[in-house]
């Protein structure tokens, strides 16, 4: 069921042909996508599809299954791994663990992130994995991708040691970015430490790799990444306000090459992009049919103010309906799902989806009622009301 949301032009300015990028971001990157965190609008991708040996950037995937191992009890900060002599065999980054170490959960994360020790991601993978092996650990990975929605992924390690069948696509990386910061906020500051010097060990190694992190512009996260055979990758986000922009950056020459096009991302978003409210939450856009209720119809609203992307250079309408799924049916509880807000915006290729709930209680209708209701439902099956705003 659709219903049209009436005369929402809110007369914006400059021009651009409906349907394609306002703005289209040019980077050396031959892989790439940028969202707006808040809507998960993709604001510019290339290639974001195609598979990617992802390097260091699969981590990623590993610090999930790590923190939702704490969260569900599994695991705890202080815990204390061992390290075996499969972990030690990893070459290239490390946090220089041996034999004779039991290393705190806490250590092994910010090793992972800060100093992007493959070591660190083995210890956790045999710890977490089903049958107390990487490769055990590295299929459940791909499982547990498969159900978070990385469509395009398939992991045979822990840490992203080359291998033609561990790969990624850019957009998976950016719905895993995305999901670290919802869902982990607790873990995710980790990924904005600039220095860890892990026992003293290796005092050379204790900077994090992240090159944007100490520029003053926002970023806080998340990961580097580099082999031969994937060139230099950046999985980065930045927040200013309450902004924030996640993006991946693949296949790029050099570290410095990687710094500039990143910094460039992040600038391209900030100035030209801006904020659009249309809705406030709480404010009612629709009236949705209630079957079997002791009212006809119950309010709907947005749940959260509906925050968009706007490009700067954008002109036209901004366009919005209701979308359900199928009508009510009572009783309904003040706060209920009903469906979603589709807002298409002038100059951004996909629309943004605004959950939409249950602004009232509906009570469920008594006898009489529904003999009455049922009357009234063979005139009208698909009562809905459309409230709009002009500005």
């Amino acid at each position: 069921m659709r219903t049209d949301i009436a005369a929402l032009a809110f007369g914006l300015a400059a021009a651009v042909a409906a349907g394609h990028p306002a703005v289209a971001f040019q980077t050396s990157a031959t892989a790439y996508i940028a969202v707006d965190q808040a809507t998960g609008i993709v604001l510019a991708e290339k290639n974001a599809d195609q598979p990617i040996p992802p390097a260091s950037l699969s981590k990623l995937m590993t610090l999930n299954m790590v923190f939702e191992a704490l969260d569900d009890g599994r695991l705890s900060m202080d815990d204390r791994l061992p390290v075996s002599s499969h972990a030690m065999s990893y070459k290239g980054s490390s946090m220089f663990l041996d034999r004779n170490d039991r290393v705190r959960v806490e250590d092994l994360i910010r090793g992972i992130v800060v100093l992007s020790g493959n070591d660190a991601c083995a210890v956790v993978a045999e710890v977490l994995s089903p049958d107390g092996t990487e490769a055990g650990f590295s299929r459940l990975m791909t499982e547990r991708g498969r159900e978070i929605g990385l469509t395009g992924s398939n992991f045979t390690n822990s840490n992203g040691w080359p291998d033609p069948d561990h790969y990624m696509t850019a957009r998976d990386l950016a719905v895993l970015a995305s999901r670290l910061i919802r869902e982990f906020p607790q873990y995710y500051p980790y990924f904005a430490e600039i220095e860890f010097g892990f026992d003293e060990r290796v005092p050379s190694n204790r900077f994090n790799r992240n090159p944007l992190l100490d520029l003053g512009i926002g970023a806080d996260g998340l990961k580097t990444g580099y082999t031969s055979e994937s060139g230099y990758g950046l999985v980065g986000s930045a927040k200013r306000g309450n902004r924030r922009i996640v993006f991946v950056l693949s296949g790029m020459k050099g570290t410095a090459e990687r710094r500039e096009e990143a910094e460039r991302m992040i600038n391209w978003y900030y100035f030209q992009f801006e904020e659009f409210v249309p809705f406030e939450a709480g404010e009612v856009v629709a009236t949705v049919p209630v079957f079997n209720g002791k009212e006809r119809a119950v309010p709907a609203t947005v749940a959260q103010a509906a925050a968009l992307p706007l490009p700067v250079s954008a002109k036209g309408a901004v366009e919005a309906f209701a979308e359900f799924t199928e009508p009510a049916f009572a009783p309904v509880a003040k706060g209920q799902p009903l469906g979603e807000l589709v807002i298409t915006v002038p100059g951004l290729s996909e629309p943004a989806r605004i959950p939409l709930v249950a602004a009232a209680d509906v009570a469920a209708a008594n006898p009489l009622d529904k003999v009455v209701n049922r009357a009234l439902e063979l005139f009208d099956r698909t009562v809905v009301e459309p409230v709009s705003r002009m500005q």
